[in-house]
This record gives structure tokens, sequence and C-alpha cells, in this order.
């Protein structure tokens, strides 16, 4: 096989953003100091009301291969989607407006894209999870699927968020794009999930063992929005019921792991009444695996630390001395 040299490959990177000015300068910065040079950099702005875009102008001027798009609030799927259309670029890559790339992720995705020719549609790596400051809380992030992963993706949703793929546009096209009809339903939350089953179908996947991602936990980003997470899963994981009930058990346990999630991201969101209402529900589905991950949960929670300060002050002295000494995500992928 003829592996064409890295500097002919030209990846589009679409940044959907929505009032994102405490922390689209720091993805801007990541994305700039990727190894993999060929970039055209493409922010999407979902009309934003507070300073973002004119952070993004300031860098446009620093760097020629960011430019932005403008339009009014859609959600993250259409603009997703208009940014994949703005550009020809062979592969495309997506990051939310509040994460972090390591500078080696593009360069070793595409190469594991590359080895894997034609077939392997999409290439995923590994995420740190890093809270409001950039510091990183877990590591625990270590799947190891490759090939083909249907039914892998119909038990759990291994590639995580939309930050960590790189995919082929062949591939993103034959999927159907990102489907902006789950926040017309009022279900946004579960794009990521929908277009990687899709592109399961027909691709393979490769992935890159390393934390190429800092994936951010905050109190306002999408995911905290706990009801509508689970409405947008179950509305996904009803499709692939209804196409491969042969996987009925796998989407059971999938849905299973997404209520332990979310309950974890209610409450470090401050979301305690649903939060609540969703430990119930994990309860009753499954009390013994509810009971026996409470722990893991508890200990998730109190590392992630986005609780209010006046909870942070009376806790201090609980802490370890070393509790605020946790890296920086840059700091981890030096």
């Amino acid at each position: 096989m003829i592996v064409r040299s890295e500097r002919s490959a030209t990846v589009a990177v679409v940044v959907p953003m929505f009032n994102a000015e405490r922390t689209i300068g720091a993805t801007l910065e990541s994305i700039c100091q990727q190894t993999h040079q060929a970039l055209d950099v493409i922010v999407v702005d979902d009309g934003s009301s507070d300073r973002s875009t004119s952070i993004v102008a300031a860098y446009t001027k620093q760097d020629r291969r960011i430019r932005i798009l403008r339009q009014t609030n859609s959600g993250v799927a259409v603009a997703r989607n208009n940014g994949a259309a703005a550009t020809d670029a062979e592969f495309l890559a997506f990051v939310d407006a509040d994460d972090l790339w390591a500078p080696s992720k593009i360069a070793l995705q595409w190469q594991a894209l590359e080895e894997g020719g034609q077939s392997a549609g999409l290439a995923y790596c590994w995420y740190a999870l890093i809270d409001e400051n950039s510091r990183v809380f877990s590591l625990h992030n270590r799947p190891s699927a490759e090939g083909h992963v249907l039914q892998h993706m119909c038990r759990n949703n291994f590639v995580g968020n939309g930050s960590s793929m790189l995919m082929r546009r062949t591939a993103f096209e034959k999927a159907g794009k990102f489907d902006p009809s789950l926040k017309a339903r009022k279900a946004q939350g579960c794009e990521d999930l929908l277009i990687c089953l899709r592109i399961a179908e027909s691709y393979e996947f490769r992935v890159v063992p390393q934390h190429l991602v800092g994936y951010r936990i905050t109190n306002t980003n999408m995911s905290s929005d706990v009801k509508q997470m689970l409405r947008s899963c179950e509305i996904v994981l009803a499709e692939y019921r209804k196409k491969y009930p042969e996987y009925g058990m796998d989407l059971d346990a999938h849905l299973v792991d997404m209520i332990h999630w979310l309950v974890i991201r209610a409450f470090v969101s401050g979301r305690f009444f649903d939060g609540c209402d969703l430990l119930r529900r994990y309860l009753a589905l499954e009390p013994r695996l509810a009971i026996s991950n409470l722990p893991n949960m508890l200990d998730v929670y109190c590392r992630a630390r986005l609780v209010p300060n006046w909870i942070k002050a009376r806790l201090k002295r609980l802490r370890s001395n070393n509790a605020e000494f946790r890296p920086l995500y840059t700091e981890t992928v030096q």
C-alpha cells in the first residue's frame, strides 16, 4: 500500500462555538500547535452573544489557517455540518470549543487511517477528563476496540465525545452527516454517538491508544443537561434497537451505563434533583450494579471538584496536602 506524504493531506478542523469566551482561546492554541500542519480550521459561531467571535477574529490574524463562519443559533449538528460543507478536505476532525488537543493528535490519527486503508473510516483516541482549570482528574478512559465495531458501539460509546474523532469525508457523508433532528426533538447531546454508529455500519474503526484529548467537564457545557442527554440517548438507541434487534442486550446495557454517567454529571453540575431522579432509576434498573458503583461515582465526583466555593471551603480541611497539584492537561501530553 502506498502511503501519501503527511504534508499532502489537508485535515479540516471544525469548531462549533457558542458563548465560549472563557475557553475558545485555549482550544485554538491546541489546534495551532498540531504537528500536522496542513489544517483548514473553521470556527462556526452558533449565534454567540459574548466575546467569542472577537477572540477568534484575533486568531485569524495570527494564523491564516483559521477562519470563522457565523450562523443563527441552530445547534451543534448544524454547526458541524456547515463547517464541513465549507471545506473540501478529505479528512474531517471536530473539536468542541472548550476541549484541548495534544500536539500529535491529528498526525497520529491520520497515520492510523492511512494504514487502515479505505475500509477504515474513523480513528479515535483516548481522552483525559479535565476540569474548568484544565487540570486532569481522570485518565481512566482506555478503550481498545478496532475493526468492525458496530456491536461494541451498541454496547458502549467508547469513542466518548466529538473531539476525539478523525474521519474520512466519504464516511461522514455516507453516514448522513450529523443529525440536526435531535435538537428539533429537544434531545440534543448524542449526535456524536449517532454518527459513530452510522459510520460503524459501513466502515472499520482505528484507535490511537493515547490520551490525545482533554475533555472538559464544566457546569455549563451541553452534557450537563442530563435529562436532555438521556432523551437523546434513548432516541438513538431506539433507532438501533429497531435496526439490529440481535443487539438488544447490548443496547440495554448501554442505556444503564449512560444513566450511571449522567448521575455523576448531574451532581457535578449541581443538578441535585435531576441526579436523585436518575439515581433512583439506576437503582430500579440494576440495584446491585448501582450499589457496587457508588464508591466509584463518589470518587469521580470528588476528584472533579466542580462544586460551589462555599462547599469547597468547608471541605478544605479534609483534602490531602497535594490536592491542588493535579497536573494541567498540557503538562501530561508533552
